[in-house]
């Protein structure tokens, strides 16, 4: 994953560098005028993705920071599940506030300054990365939780403790950043650790969710069987607050692979291709926008799925719109 996202700025910089050096060189006839198509096209696109990135840039950070002042608000939710829901808003939120600022800024400097285009890329890639494994370790950690709610039941509160979830988070945001930091010194490090956390992450959560609805299908499998004993009310409308925060999670969950699954095809694709092509790169630049769109997309799916967080975030906006003329 590191390997991939730190080839994107280099293979880029690079090609950027070889068409300023095609531009200068006497050229004729074909080659010149597919040069200059090639700078014109070039052009364009270092004005739509930095204007693309800030406006996400600022929706992430605005509506993330929205959600985690809600979710202070919100008491329907457990408070494990509201700890980690915050931890993936917090990583949300310093994507839009660090690492897209960053990548605009290797964008303004990739032509005008070698070293300050070097420093930034570095910066954007170490953030990006970091923050991306954090997310993905949030969402797996979610959907583990929500697997132990339904398995442990009245043994839940013991064994999962709101202390030993801080653990297990602290754990997961020193390990994604200094995963990324090792790749400076040994990118096989950061190598490794994107083989083996990907992939592991990926199949917790599909196993997750799957014992959860095919446990849940048994569950009503027996409640239709019950001829005799009707199932409580109180054991119903738990079951189906169970189901909808099971749906709420996974809803992010799925949000986040669709997001992050175009970025990790497009490097397959190019570690197979040796010629490079503005459309190609067009493709790169749409997969990196992919990837930031989805810390902007969670807001919103935790207002569209979580009704508590939803009238917390109505009742921030009109305390926030009322405040100025009270």
């Amino acid at each position: 994953m590191y390997r991939l996202i730190r080839a994107h700025f280099d293979s880029t910089f690079l090609a950027i560098l070889g068409c300023e050096l095609m531009a200068k060189t006497n050229l004729t006839g074909d080659e010149t005028q597919k040069n200059i198509s090639f700078l014109d096209g070039l052009h364009q696109r270092s004005i739509f993705f930095p204007a693309a990135n800030i406006l996400l840039s600022i929706t992430a950070f605005l509506g993330n920071s929205l959600i985690l002042v809600a979710l202070r608000k919100e008491t329907s939710l457990h408070p494990l599940s509201k700890f980690l829901y915050r931890c993936l808003a917090t990583a949300d939120l310093l994507v839009g506030l660090v690492s897209q600022p960053l990548y605009v800024t290797w964008w303004i400097f990739r032509t005008l300054s070698t070293i300050l285009s070097r420093y930034a890329s570095d910066a954007a890639f170490i953030t990006s990365a970091a923050l991306c494994g954090v997310s993905l370790l949030t969402s797996t950690a979610i959907s583990v939780e929500r697997l132990l709610t339904l398995l442990l039941g009245l043994r839940y509160k013991q064994i999962v403790t709101l202390k030993r979830v801080y653990v297990i988070v602290t754990i997961g945001w020193v390990f994604s950043f200094s995963a990324a930091l090792c790749f400076i010194l040994d990118n096989r490090i950061s190598l490794w650790y994107g083989y083996t956390t990907i992939p592991s992450c990926l199949l917790i959560s599909i196993a997750s969710y799957t014992k959860i609805f095919r446990t849940l299908a048994h569950h009503q499998a027996q409640v239709q069987d019950q001829n005799q004993q009707r199932p409580s009310q109180v054991n119903i409308l738990n079951m189906a607050r169970y189901r909808k925060a099971v749906y709420s999670a996974l809803w992010v969950q799925l949000a986040l692979v669709v997001c992050y699954l175009p970025y990790f095809i497009k490097g397959i694709v190019i570690n197979q291709r040796k010629s490079y092509s503005l459309h190609l790169d067009v493709l790169k630049e749409t997969a990196i926008l992919l990837v930031y769109f989805n810390s902007t997309l969670n807001p919103f799916l935790y207002c569209w799925k979580i009704s508590g967080v939803r009238q917390a975030v109505k009742q921030t906006i009109r305390q926030a719109l009322c405040c100025p003329w009270s």
